[in-house]
């Protein structure tokens, strides 16, 4: 019988977590001060992050302990399976090999606790009560809540109003682990009041959700902010992921030629990814593909350039492929991937093409969630769909070019609450959604005065 998935014991989990940064050819550009342009220092974050993570944020150490209290929480659902995907390999009659790494077996079933254990546990040895943060699709905002829960801290989630109103169950689940989850834009802070003001109507973004949570925790000398993608730190619990599916190939005899993750600010692909750039910038031969939206074009289209987290600019200026701050994504069912930025290491290694990136219309992704459904079983989250619609493009080439190729991708979530946008694109109601080229240019135009990175490009 074929060996279909390799599961490493617990003893084999990866103990310390993998920092890119001293490796790295080209340094990520320093985040600025906004309001004096110069880089950042630590009593700039102080009032949004405890001291441990802003440490982990600037780290040049290659290597950096995991704590036994993250270890032992970890262990609910750590270390995960790596799957190969031989179903799918026989229909489309491939020669690649094909294998998944199922991050959507932790509680909150998504990659998304890797980091939210992590921050929970730093926050709550720093003193901490209470965690804000923003969602897009929810993953972030229930592994956060989940974990917030184990580590006996209080939590309270802004989730973008298009996906509270699409994915109730996401709230739900928040709810259930003992969250608040509000509606953004919302009229709880200066932030929502503001963009109401403008637009009543507004369907939010993450970059709205990101302000309103960011002014929640400043005016509360109890509470922190949490990020759940973009930051480095963010990026480095991830890597739990990838330096266990390095364990696991060299356990099934291969090594990828192709390594694929969907990227909206960053977390999932990094966590899968970052592991094997180093092998990349060592020598190795790897396309390593990040797949992004149409209707979200963050690396394929934007500049990079220096822009706010968020859109009513209150964080740090980062060094990030962006699509302006004020940028609002159609309202499509990926909320995870709706971002208007992407994480300085992911935007640096694309600089530096260690890494590529793609953008998928929507209807591909769905017809290729619904493929993987019915050959390997698992549905899979809208956000997960984009990485498993490249993946067969890229088996499909392998087929067309006879070579036997090694394909890897991140299976980062799966999607048993996001049924209603199966069932809307069943039923033919999506459609897929281009980004006009004046509707990107307008939103660039508030970057315009921003100051600009080494690399800039205008």
């Amino acid at each position: 019988m074929e060996r279909k998935k390799i599961v490493l014991p617990e003893s084999e989990m990866p103990r310390q977590w993998y920092n890119i940064l001293p490796d790295m050819p080209t340094p990520v550009e320093p985040p600025l001060n906004p309001g004096t342009g110069q880089p950042l220092g630590p009593e700039d974050l102080a009032p949004i992050f405890p001291m441990p993570l802003i440490e982990q944020e600037v780290s040049q150490e290659r290597y950096i302990d995991i704590p036994e209290e993250v270890l032992e929480k970890y262990l609910i659902w750590r270390p995960t399976p790596l799957y190969r995907a031989y179903a799918l390999e026989k229909y489309l009659d491939t020669p690649a090999k094909i294998y998944f790494k199922n991050e959507g077996v932790s509680p909150a079933g998504s990659h998304k606790p890797n980091t939210a254990i992590a921050q929970a546990y730093y926050n709550k040895i720093s003193g901490t009560k209470k965690i804000t943060t923003e969602t897009g699709a929810g993953q972030w905002g229930s592994a956060l809540s989940f974990c917030c829960a184990l580590f006996g801290l209080e939590c309270k989630v802004f989730m973008v109003k298009i996906s509270y109103n699409q994915k109730p169950y996401r709230r739900i689940m928040m709810q259930t682990w003992g969250a608040t989850c509000i509606a953004s834009p919302s009229t709880e802070t200066k932030a929502g009041q503001s963009i109401l003001a403008q637009d009543p109507d507004s369907p939010g973004s993450l970059g709205m959700a990101i302000s309103e949570a960011v002014e929640a925790a400043v005016m509360d000398d109890d509470t922190k902010y949490a990020l759940g993608s973009v930051l480095n730190h963010v990026m480095l619990h991830q890597t739990i992921n990838g330096l266990e599916t390095q364990k696991q190939m060299a356990i099934a005899g291969d090594y990828p030629d192709v390594i694929i993750g969907c990227a909206g600010g960053g977390s999932n692909f990094a966590g899968n990814c970052l592991p094997f750039v180093r092998d990349k910038i060592n020598g190795k031969d790897i396309d390593i593909i990040a797949v992004e939206p149409t209707s979200c074009p963050t690396l394929t289209r934007g500049p990079f350039a220096y822009d706010f987290g968020d859109t009513v600019q209150m964080t740090p200026l980062l060094a990030m492929h962006t699509l302006g701050h004020s940028f609002v994504p159609a309202p499509i069912h990926a909320g995870g991937l709706r971002y208007h930025g992407m994480a300085p290491i992911i935007s640096q290694l694309v600089m530096s093409n260690l890494i590529r990136a793609e953008a998928v219309h929507q209807l591909e992704t769905f017809q290729a969630g619904i493929t993987f459904a019915r050959t390997e079983g698992f549905i899979s989250a809208p956000e997960t769909d984009h990485a498993i619609a490249i993946t067969i493009r890229e088996a499909l080439k392998a087929k067309e070019e006879g070579k036997e190729k090694v394909i890897l991708f991140n299976w980062s979530g799966h999607g048993l609450v996001d049924m209603a946008a199966y069932e809307a694109y069943l039923a033919g109601k999506l459609a897929d959604h281009a980004m006009p080229e004046e509707e990107i240019e307008r939103a660039l135009g508030d970057i315009a005065s921003l100051p600009k990175p080494k690399q800039f490009k205008g």
